[in-house]
């Protein structure tokens, strides 16, 4: 297949600063090197490619946008984004791997840890040293984080953690999980804390979720709490209620509005590429009306898309960014990434659910993307309150 080619029609590139071009032109050598060989197997088996973990710490992606002091690469978030935007034009499963590490679990140590968590974690996360996963979702509570019901009760000097996490990404990888749970016996979504828990503490159990027809080469588990103790020192002692989790929710969201343009621009790249070697009725498929309509289309919603992640990222940098405007990116981007991969599906035939040609890949695996981290009508709702003033959520 042809060598991938980023689409760039409102001249982007210079609107970004060299070091910006020379992360993303590095990363996409990488993905180009390491991932785009072996991403076929992997997700027709069913497993996260491992051998990339410890090239991913070397490469410096892994918290790329926190301070050097921590080990991390201290980048501005316009480059973190296009991080994020080359790992998921490799695949969905990459770019979460990242993300999770990075957003979820390095950002809340990093915003609502202790130094010495800091200090402990950080240095070894970034390098990927040690894998961590986040514990939030629940088996019966997703879009409700209030509801959870996962508990952390005071014992001596130590908390006794019970419960169960579900569609947790990097859970059979990780050394250690940020957990949410509810603290006492209080209903009361202000009792919310996060705790770190480690691989190997006494009742505390991961199984792989298997079955999966999206997010293939993607790992997802199960975390089981019984009677677990965990440290006092192993909780994260500046995050109280939901503002903790919804926080490093936000940043998550950050990196998936960038992460879906990569997929975006890897179907719109398949689909222009295949439509100029495909002959139909004595003339290629890129000549004739409805192909240039579909593709000009794609190239129309990607710079869009773009643009938007673009500006997010500068207000990011500036301490403006809301989480209104994560919820209209996140939303937005992955929305249209889902009917590119749609479209190049259907324009590619029979051949565009094969492997070899990524397509259908990108399309099972937005299916998940549009649905976590905020469903659309989550995100939907978000806005509405925000133009509103009402929140309809409850």
């Amino acid at each position: 297949m042809a060598k991938f080619e980023s689409p760039d029609f409102f001249n982007l590139d210079e609107l970004l600063s060299e070091d910006d071009r020379n992360v993303r032109d590095t990363v996409r050598d990488f993905v180009d090197d390491n991932v785009m060989p072996i991403i076929e197997d992997c997700y027709e088996k069913g497993e996260f490619p491992k051998a990339i973990i410890p090239k991913l710490g070397e490469l410096g992606v892994l918290g790329a946008n926190l301070p050097e002091e921590f080990g991390c690469a201290g980048m501005n978030n316009v480059a973190y984004g296009l991080i994020n935007q080359e790992l998921e034009r490799g695949d969905s499963g990459v770019r979460s791997f990242a993300s999770v590490q990075s957003a979820l679990v390095m950002y809340p140590i990093y915003a609502y840890g202790s130094d010495d968590q800091k200090k402990k974690w950080l240095p070894e996360l970034a390098a990927a040293r040690i894998i961590g996963c986040f514990g939030l979702t629940e088996p019966d509570f997703g879009s409700n984080p209030s509801g959870m019901i996962t508990r952390a009760k005071k014992d001596g000097k130590e908390w006794v953690l019970n419960g169960a996490k579900m569609w947790i990404t990097n859970g059979n990888l990780s050394d250690i999980a940020v957990v949410w749970a509810k603290t006492g016996d209080s209903d009361d979504p202000k009792s919310i804390r996060g705790f770190v828990v480690e691989k190997g503490m006494p009742g505390y159990d991961v199984r792989e979720q298997k079955k999966k027809l999206s997010l293939r080469a993607s790992n997802t588990s199960e975390l089981f709490f019984t009677d677990v103790r965990v440290p006092e020192e192993n909780m994260l002692p500046k995050a109280e209620g939901l503002k903790g989790p919804l926080g490093c929710l936000t940043q998550a969201r950050f990196g998936i509005a960038w992460g879906a343009l990569g997929a975006a621009m890897a179907c719109y790249d398949t689909a222009k590429n295949y439509a100029s070697e495909r002959i139909i009725f004595g003339k290629p498929l890129s000549a004739h009306q409805t192909t240039q309509h579909k593709l000009q289309k794609m190239l129309t919603e990607i710079t869009k898309g773009q643009l938007m992640a673009w500006r997010l990222a500068k207000l990011k940098d500036e301490g403006k960014m809301t989480h209104f405007q994560v919820s209209m990116s996140k939303m937005n981007n992955v929305g249209i990434a889902l009917e590119i991969a749609r479209v190049a599906r259907e324009m590619l035939g029979a051949n565009g659910i094969m492997l070899e040609y990524h397509v259908a890949r990108h399309m099972a695996n937005l299916e998940s993307v549009k649905t976590y981290e905020g469903t659309n009508d989550v995100h939907s709702l978000a806005i509405g309150q925000y133009i509103t003033g009402h929140s309809a959520f409850a």
